[in-house]
């Protein structure tokens, strides 16, 4: 790549144009066999190009991000990026769905309408509403997280607003974000996911697994419940009383070339797992445990791990009885 280009794209993420390309000296011809198959470059969407091993190192998130940016290369006329493509651009963990299209939000739109990829949403946005990422204009935590709850309904908003929390915005900014959509469209969904939202979850799979254990109606759970004895210290995705509650994701297992955490082999990851849970389950006089995985979150899966979730629970209740709630 040129070293005009090369800076061009570098002001844009990785991303730009076919004018851009022209701009600096690329003809016709080169542009044919550049965005080809197995050509040096990936057309993220017409007339929008990235280096194709810029590409080839980027997760769904990552592709995803370089789609907004050329999404909004492209606007002619003034917009906000929003909803999950605003989510993305934030840092917010995703969830497969929000990455199906592109949105922005246009003051003036009648109504939201999709056009090649991209849904422009009719909204009315206040100053506070706005940040600036790089050379982005999208829409701040908070009203991000409300426009996914309203866009993709409780569960989603509760997955983005856990995160609007945890990287720094308050409740205060999400009860006053959802005041001037008194009427708008989604805003049951919303409003209820900003009541339970809470700071504690780190991933999406906590979110949902917290939901599953509020939907067994056996309390409230404490996200994030340390428990320390003998100089150890573990940090436990849920409590409700004496029962500890974890999502196992496959990201502790894998190692942090395949995008994980592990710094072990698997195998070894497994057994050091195995043997904080024997430890967990014996501290501070006890408690009991249960651990979900991703596929036992959804459909039939779902419902039955309520019901072994609901089992045991009520296995360590009987354990220990009026020790329950301390």
């Amino acid at each position: 790549m040129r070293p005009g280009l090369r800076a061009r794209a570098a002001a844009h993420g990785g991303v730009f144009t076919r004018r851009h390309a022209v701009e600096c000296g690329y003809s016709e011809r080169e542009l044919k066999t550049l965005t080809g198959h197995r050509g040096a470059w990936v057309v993220v969407r017409r007339g929008a190009y990235v280096d194709r091993s810029l590409w080839d190192s980027l997760d769904e998130d990552g592709r995803y991000l370089l789609r907004v940016r050329a999404v909004a290369l492209a606007l002619r006329h003034a917009a906000v990026v929003s909803h999950g493509s605003a989510a993305v651009v934030l840092g917010m963990p995703m969830r497969p769905r929000w990455r199906e299209l592109a949105h922005v939000t246009r003051p003036g739109v009648h109504g939201s309408r999709t056009e090649n990829g991209v849904k422009h949403h009719l909204g009315t946005l206040a100053e506070h509403d706005v940040v600036v990422v790089g050379e982005l204009r999208v829409t701040g935590l908070a009203r991000t997280a409300l426009d996914v709850g309203r866009e993709h309904g409780f569960e989603d908003g509760v997955v983005a607003a856990d995160a609007a929390l945890r990287l720094g915005a308050t409740r205060e900014d999400l009860v006053r974000g959802l005041e001037p959509m008194r009427c708008w469209p989604g805003i049951t969904p919303a409003r209820a996911a900003v009541e339970v939202a809470d700071a504690g979850a780190q991933t999406v799979g906590e979110s949902l697994l917290r939901l599953m254990v509020l939907e067994l109606e056996i309390g409230t759970p404490q996200t994030q419940f340390v428990i320390t004895e003998g100089g150890r210290r573990a940090e436990v995705d849920l409590r409700v009383g004496r029962h500890l509650f974890e999502f196992d994701g496959r990201v502790k297992y894998r190692g942090r070339e395949s995008g994980g955490v592990a710094e072990e082999p698997p195998e070894q990851v497994v057994w050091r797992e195995k043997q904080r849970e024997d430890w967990v389950r014996r501290a501070d006089g006890g408690y009991g445990m249960s651990r979900v995985v991703w596929v036992e979150m959804f459909g039939a899966r779902r419902r039955a791990t309520l019901r072994r979730l609901k089992e045991e629970f009520e296995g360590t209740l009987r354990r220990f009885g009026g020790d329950m709630w301390t």
